[in-house]
């Protein structure tokens, strides 16, 4: 069972049909929204400040979600997918945006609608990452303008992950 903790009498709020993966860890003042998924080995840290994530999205495997107290808080729109082990720490992710693996995207940055962020990418606080463009490297410098094979990516993405989710079974323990 997910680790899912109140800080300060503030505990999470889950829209409909939300998955946690046993070892996803969601702490204070989180409002998720529905069709959501927190994978295994995620953490959803409200514990400073609010992180608001919208519908349809997706925190894969090793992501950590924070923000930074009196500072920043982290705003995910709809249909947002997260990478493995990536960092969103105080930011805002508009709509229809893909983080990718390894990223890390730093306090007060602002990521564009129907944006992709590359794996392994460091976008540095106060950057604003352009609507529908790719940004990679570190620190995270604009590409190009979001092609259709990188629409269907980012589209995709948050119908896949709650389809994934449908596929996760309980078994007993050996």
């Amino acid at each position: 069972m997910a680790v899912i903790k109140a800080v300060k009498g503030v505990q999470p709020v889950f829209g409909e049909k939300c998955f946690l993966a046993d070892n996803a860890t969601v702490v204070g003042d989180v409002h998720m929204g529905n069709n959501c998924s927190v994978w295994f080995n995620a953490v959803v840290r409200g514990d400073v400040c609010r992180i608001e994530i919208g519908d349809n999205c997706n925190i894969q495997d090793g992501t950590v979600i924070h923000g930074t107290l009196n500072m920043s808080k982290t705003v995910l729109g709809k249909n947002v997918s997260i990478g493995h082990n990536a960092i969103v720490h105080g930011c805002i992710v508009e709509d229809n945006v893909l983080i990718g693996m390894g990223a890390i995207v730093m306090d007060n940055a602002v990521i564009g609608t129907g944006s992709m962020i590359a794996a392994g990418a460091v976008v540095l606080a106060n950057t604003v990452v352009e609507p529908n463009s790719l940004y990679a490297g570190t620190p995270a410098k604009k590409i190009k303008e979001i092609d259709s094979r990188l629409r269907m990516v980012i589209d995709k993405t948050p119908e896949n992950y709650i389809m994934y989710s449908g596929w996760i079974e309980d078994l007993p323990n050996p």
